[in-house]
């Protein structure tokens, strides 16, 4: 079978599509033929190595990219829970660029007849994610004001939207005019060019001087301290990505002169810890969708060939939704 493979840790020269034996499922796996993978900045993270000595995600070479994915189950091992046949959808299994994929049999979510493959995807890693974010990291509340950086992207388009399903007001950076039409439409009240706008004047001219109860930080280095000094006092920064560069600290001195705020770096693992978590963050996002209080859009496919190409496309920061790849 077909699989996009890092062989090198570093840029996307360092990838190739390889013909490789397609996997055994292991004990506890199910081997699951792909119909469509997600791709997420992990990737692009986990190619460049900065997993390699995770103790949750390690990266030893060679390795499949791929970390979320939806198709049916070819092998269902024993499950006793899935059959073979079944429609899946997962994430935090590294292997989806492929034609095939094992994937701990706990981890997999049959799919609802009315969600379709598209959607599954885009909903595991994205999609949990923002619902972590509003749900649990921190927890929005009817009125909260919040911060979203990257509005108009994978997370942010998901994101904004939970923040209004749960009656948050919603502030967007975004990177041109067409980014901020595609926040204000899945419900940003305010947009910042980011780009031509110093977003900390922005959100304080927004707030009146009070700043945001949540800032939702996925840019990283370039962003965190005045996504910091956004906050209203004892407010919260959420720091769950590294667009521009991973954040390697951060001073406690300038959170208590910040206002008393604070400062979290969740893991999504933490909050998909076991069946029942998974289980009721997928439900609920399916609800959403189905009651259309929540859009999946699909900017772009690619095919495995033009992974390199895809990866590229996220990186250079050019997505108005989910890129997805076809086997």
């Amino acid at each position: 079978m077909r699989a996009v493979q890092v062989n090198a840790y570093g840029g996307r020269d360092g990838i190739a599509l390889n013909d490789v034996p397609p996997p055994a499922p292991a004990a506890g796996e199910l081997r699951v033929d792909i119909a469509v993978a997600g791709l997420n900045f992990i990737d692009v993270y986990m190619r460049e190595g900065k997993y390699r000595d995770s103790r949750t995600y390690g990266t030893p070479l060679p390795f499949t990219l791929g970390m979320e994915g939806a198709g049916v189950v070819a092998d269902a091992n024993g499950s006793d829970r899935l059959e073979t046949g079944d429609r899946v959808a997962w994430c935090l299994s590294r292997g989806s660029y492929a034609d095939s994929a094992c994937v701990p049999g706990w981890k997999l979510v049959k799919l609802p007849p009315d969600i379709d493959f598209d959607t599954g995807a885009a909903l595991m890693l994205q999609g949990c994610t923002a619902h972590y974010l509003t749900h649990s990291a921190a927890s929005l509340q009817p009125g909260s004001r919040c911060l979203v950086h990257a509005g108009a992207g994978g997370v942010g388009q998901i994101l904004i939207q939970l923040a209004v399903r749960r009656g948050a007001s919603v502030i967007a950076t975004v990177g041109s005019p067409d980014k901020a039409a595609v926040a204000a439409a899945l419900g940003a009240e305010h947009t910042i060019p980011y780009r031509e706008t110093d977003f900390l004047e922005a959100v304080m001219d927004i707030t009146g001087g009070e700043g945001v109860d949540v800032a939702y930080d996925s840019v990283g280095r370039d962003t965190i301290d005045l996504s910091i000094r956004c906050l209203r006092r004892r407010g919260t920064v959420v720091n769950y990505g590294g667009a521009s560069g991973l954040v390697d600290s951060v001073s406690p001195l300038a959170l208590a002169e910040a206002g008393s705020v604070f400062f979290t770096r969740p893991h999504l693992a933490h909050y998909l810890a076991d069946r029942n978590e998974i289980d009721w963050r997928t439900d609920d996002l399916f609800q959403a969708v189905r009651e259309g209080t929540l859009r999946i859009t699909i900017d772009r496919r690619f095919s495995l060939e033009a992974a390199g190409e895809a990866m590229e496309y996220l990186e250079e920061r050019r997505s108005r939704g989910k890129l997805l790849l076809d086997p």
